[in-house]
């Protein structure tokens, strides 16, 4: 599969809906059939070879069952059955890319066989083919119209392309006809949980284990909606519930990141960032793989005088946040050691100016047959003694609440562009300066359910005495528009890139009076900086540690709406404390 350069990966969602595909190639159902297939071959050469390869994949063996396979297919290279029975042990033994490669050739020796096109499609689903796997599963539900597998495989590849309505009316009829099978329930819970309905959803998730008690990924989803919705011990025991019965290395490691964000947003913090370290496990379909040849630093470890590698890692905002733990990692280390740190493009100039001691550079991340793979090509490896993806530290630096800084502003904006930003901000609209923020840049999946629609800031945007500015990066336009409609003014700052320039971005921040918005990249680096911000949180967001303020920033203020989705609420509350801001920055006025 082709290598696709990248900037920066996306941070994984706290936590993913489970929609689970239906079928298995190695199943018993389907090995027998195979061994069926295989019994009625003509070519006598292949099928003792096949057969036995049938044998060891029913008892588990997907390496022998594959080299099995490829003795076959080196005397014909055109048995269908054997390019089959080689994908099937290809998946088995985990190894996806050349299984893929064989399920293709299956298919294309074997094109009637729309069960090797089920196959295909769940293995091009696991490795991120969405659009792939939906035209495979299209083609397993034309030969099998009525088959609750083929509707519910197809469903997930729909909705996770973003296409909810679709993914219903292809779960409806299913559900129609097989109203007692909880898979699809489940799938049907997920797909409202993706739309931001995690209340509805959990609805569907309750219906699919009062139908079976012992599915375990609908217990799971049900916790993930039970956190969005702010009911933190009820999610915990919903994952534990759902761990306890689960054994594919993949999904426990998708089950324990989940758990350890819940763990977090409860406040059992020393134990959620050990759970955290499942992000860095390979089974888990989101994770990163870091191309460092050097031993990797595990907690405990003293870093006196060690030379470290400091990678970022999640999202830019992520970055952002975890990098409160390096004053204090640069105090550990002390003057014989050597702090290097890799970070997002973007920021490398602002960590330089912030950590003189360190060597600051940029990582490189990429995609390699469908997973992240990041580097850091400016580091010469010879001169580290350990590295350490950057949430690994808080393991040992933040166990606690009491082990946040109360300082504020460890990374500092340029001195000289703040003064710059102050003076351009005299051409804006008179009144206090208030940045705003409304949107992430990436609001797909369920993503979008941690942003409140555009209207509902019209209380704040109608305060008196502000002037308003924008500091919304990516596509505004539209938003822009329909403020000036109703009268409303956001002025723009000229000469700037609001998603490149992160830098300048930062100064301008620490130029306003105060920066309101939700939790995304620019929020995050002017609190940071030590600027006074105002986040507009949600039920259940991690970063606040189960507290309802943001540690990580001493000087920030929390407002969270009082239930999930109830932004009108929380924007009349971030409304009503502005007047009061208003008149302490501009005291007998």
């Amino acid at each position: 599969m082709a290598s696709t350069a990248r900037k920066s990966a996306p941070a994984p969602a706290p936590s993913e809906t489970s929609g689970p595909l239906l079928g298995s190639a190695s199943s018993s159902a389907a090995l027998a059939r195979l061994e069926r297939a295989v019994g009625e071959l003509k070519a006598r050469q292949v099928e003792p070879l096949l057969r036995q390869a049938v044998t060891a994949l029913k008892r588990g063996d997907g390496a022998a069952g594959a080299a099995l396979a490829m003795q076959a297919l080196e005397i014909d290279e055109r048995s269908g059955l054997g390019w089959y029975l080689l994908a099937v042990g290809r998946d088995a033994a985990g190894d996806l890319a050349n299984a893929l490669r064989a399920y293709e050739t299956a298919l294309k020796l074997m094109p009637d066989q729309a069960e090797i096109a089920n196959d295909l499609g769940r293995l091009a689903y696991r490795l991120n083919m969405k659009p792939v796997a939906e035209k495979l599963f299209r083609h397993y539900l034309a030969r099998y119209p009525g088959s609750h597998e083929a509707a519910n495989n197809l469903a997930c590849a729909v909705r996770d392309q973003g296409r909810f309505d679709e993914a219903v009316n292809v779960l409806r009829p299913a559900i129609e006809r097989h109203p007692h099978n909880p898979m699809l329930w489940n799938t049907l819970g997920t797909v409202l949980a993706e739309q931001g309905d995690p209340a509805g959803a959990q609805a569907f998730f309750d219906e699919a284990l009062r139908l079976d008690p012992a599915f375990v990924k609908a217990r799971y989803n049900r916790g993930n909606s039970r956190l969005a919705l702010g009911d933190l011990t009820e999610a915990l025991a919903d994952c534990d519930a759902a761990l306890a019965r689960t054994t594919a290395a993949d999904e426990r490691a998708m089950m324990m990141m989940a758990r350890s964000t819940i763990q977090i947003a409860h406040g059992e913090i020393a134990q959620g960032w050990r759970d955290y370290e499942a992000r860095l496990d390979p089974k888990f379909a989101a994770s990163t793989h870091f191309l460092i040849d050097r031993p990797r630093w595990e907690a405990g470890m003293d870093l006196a005088g060690k030379r470290l590698l400091l990678m970022g890692e999640q999202g830019l905002g992520d970055e952002v946040l975890f990098a409160n733990i390096i004053p204090e990692l640069i105090e550990r280390i002390g003057p014989d050691g050597r702090l290097t740190i890799a970070v997002e493009t973007r920021l490398a100039g602002l960590f330089k100016r912030a950590f003189p001691q360190a060597l600051v550079g940029a990582h490189v991340t990429g995609t390699i047959e469908n997973r992240t793979r990041r580097a850091a090509p400016f580091v010469d490896m010879a001169q580290i003694d350990f590295w350490a993806p950057m949430a690994s530290l808080l393991i040992d630096l933040r166990p606690t609440l009491e082990s946040f800084p109360e300082t504020t502003g460890f990374l500092p904006a340029d001195p000289v562009r703040v003064a710059h930003w102050k003076r351009v901000l005299e051409d804006a609209p008179s009144g206090f300066k208030l940045g705003l923020l409304w949107k992430s840049l990436k609001l797909d999946g369920a993503r979008h359910r941690y942003f409140s629609p555009f209207d509902a800031w019209a209380p704040v945007l109608r305060t008196p005495g502000l002037s308003l500015i924008n500091l919304q990066y990516g596509d505004c336009a539209a938003e822009l528009a329909a403020a000036r409609d109703a009268g409303i003014e956001i002025w723009t700052p000229p000469d700037i890139d609001l998603k490149q320039d992160l830098d300048d971005v930062t100064a301008l921040s620490c130029a306003l009076d105060l920066t309101v918005g939700f939790a995304n990249a620019t929020t995050n680096l002017a609190a940071a900086a030590g600027a006074p911000v105002w986040f507009v949180s949600t039920p259940g967001a991690w970063p606040r540690l189960g507290t309802e303020h943001y540690p990580w920033y001493p000087q920030a203020r929390v407002f969270l709406p009082p239930g999930f989705g109830q932004w009108d609420a929380v924007m009349a509350d971030v409304a009503a404390a502005l007047p009061a801001e208003i008149d302490r920055h501009n005291p007998g006025t």
